[in-house]
């Protein structure tokens, strides 16, 4: 599926900014992650789960991870997108674990976005290009602070991928600053 498939497709089931605008972020950080990591051939791949993992969310919040996997196979989508896709709902929606280092970085940088960007946007510059890992700490600490973000989602997936919290933190915010005039677009 190419980047125009993966976006059309995705805007067939969304049109709210903050899920595009989350969408886009994910793509962007998982890119980031596959190079990185050493995946640089699978960038594109990554970006695509990470673009089409909340396919299902804004029409189906209550079969998110389960609507999607339908939607992508009645379109023939790769097997590998919907199972890694799904996967970030693991021990919430669905019973597919994250296997794939892949899925196990989106499992662990879904949630983490959502939290890095409301830090983000409470700055006098409202970017990350400024945000430091000890202010994501302080509002990670606090569980009123975007309470949406589940602190347990994000723990699990640093465990998952045998990384410290702060590591993982500190890493997605420098995901995040790699695509921000991305997804500052919405």
């Amino acid at each position: 599926i190419t980047r125009d498939e993966a976006w059309a497709l995705l805007t067939e089931f969304n049109k709210e900014p903050f899920h595009l605008k989350h969408a886009v972020t994910v793509e962007g950080v998982m890119r980031y992650f596959a190079n990185e990591l050493g995946y640089s051939d699978e960038a594109d791949f990554w970006a695509t789960v990470g673009l089409l993992h909340d396919l299902d969310f804004e029409m189906y919040p209550d079969e998110h991870c389960i609507k999607e996997q339908e939607i992508m196979r009645e379109r023939n989508i790769d097997e590998r997108i919907i199972h890694a896709t799904a996967s970030h709902g693991y021990g919430l929606t669905v019973d597919v674990k994250p296997e794939h280092q892949m899925e196990k970085v989106l499992y662990a940088t879904d949630e983490l976005t959502g939290l890095i960007g409301a830090v983000a946007i409470m700055r006098p510059s409202k970017s990350v290009s400024d945000l430091e890992t000890k202010s994501v700490k302080k509002k990670f600490k606090n569980l009123k602070f975007a309470a949406g973000c589940s602190r347990d989602v994000i723990e699990q997936g640093a465990e998952m991928l045998g990384w410290e919290l702060d590591y993982l933190i500190e890493k997605t915010i420098l995901a995040m600053r790699s695509c921000e005039s991305e997804y500052e677009k919405y």
